[in-house]
């Protein structure tokens, strides 16, 4: 499992429920262990900063009567909550503080279905794309200072390879994207392009919502990424489905039944009005076509 982000929110997740359960109160539990009740929720709610010790998890499971073996599996946790990913060594400084934790979702996802209203998705951007977009968020960067910024997503895409058995990439774009010109035509041109070949990965489904539909839900819900997680052994620690709200100043982090139940209606609604995937490619192609000079 990699990076601290998902099993510091597996461990959380897990030590809320069992104290609800018990009916221990959150300042009983956190004068159990001799920490703030502040500082509890943040354990709880799987959040950077406080330290996890085993102890502390060996003294709440007691307390709250958990059986043995997720006793051993949340102690087990701890361990994997210190482990850094790639991202933390080299690039802390470079990945705003939401995006952190998107990073750790995004390495262990087993399936990332993806609407996009303006822009392609970060893990299909093309190089000169992603240089595009990023110039225009930091002007008056040298290529040099942002370079660290472009191997992050570099090392991003290679979640692409890991075949389609272990990741699928649904994608399902507004015909906008096609016509925002990001770098200009020739960047353009080759994205698309790009776009249409990666396409017929087994793993990867990029499909198109013309212009031609008119009104659907997806323009009420907005840009979005629904991400879907592996089963754990302790079936009690599988990471729900979140969706993911990208924001100008920060992000959403939705993992409610009743918010991924809508958003799942959200994509369902979406599919129907979109192309098959192979005129998607069509229309890739031909869009493409459009910018040559």
């Amino acid at each position: 499992m990699t990076g601290s982000a998902v099993p510091r929110r597996m461990l959380g997740r897990e030590l809320k429920k069992l104290r609800e359960q018990s009916g221990v109160s959150a300042v009983a539990a956190a004068e159990a262990i001799e920490v703030s009740p502040q500082t509890l929720w943040r354990m709880e709610s799987g959040q950077q900063g406080p330290k996890l010790k085993e102890l502390y998890v060996k003294v709440l499971c007691e307390i709250y009567s958990a059986p043995a073996d997720l006793s051993d599996a949340l102690v087990s946790l701890v361990a994997e909550t210190k482990k850094p990913g790639w991202w933390h060594s080299n690039f802390a400084d470079v990945i705003p503080a939401h995006f952190d934790l998107f990073i750790g979702l995004e390495e262990v996802a087993r399936q990332m279905t993806s609407f996009q209203l303006t822009l392609v998705p970060g893990l299909l951007q093309t190089p000169a794309y992603r240089r595009a977009l990023v110039w225009i968020d930091f002007p008056n960067r040298s290529a040099s200072e942002l370079e660290p910024v472009f191997e992050v997503h570099r090392r991003r895409m290679a979640r692409l390879n890991d075949g389609a058995d272990a990741f699928q990439f649904r994608v399902l774009l507004s015909e906008s994207v096609l016509h925002h010109q990001v770098g200009g035509p020739g960047v353009m041109q080759d994205q698309l392009e790009y776009l249409a070949k990666v396409g017929l990965a087994p793993n990867i489904s990029i499909r198109i919502v013309p212009h031609r539909i008119g009104s659907h839900l997806g323009l009420l819900a907005g840009s979005f990424g629904l991400m879907e997680f592996p089963s754990q052994l302790t079936s009690r620690l599988t990471e729900p489905p979140v969706v993911y709200v990208q924001g100008y100043t920060g992000a959403l982090y939705l993992d409610h039944e009743s918010e991924i139940a809508q958003y799942r209606q959200a994509v369902t609604q979406i599919d129907r009005v979109a192309l098959n995937e192979s005129t998607s490619r069509d229309l890739l192609l031909k869009v493409a076509r459009e910018y040559l000079p």
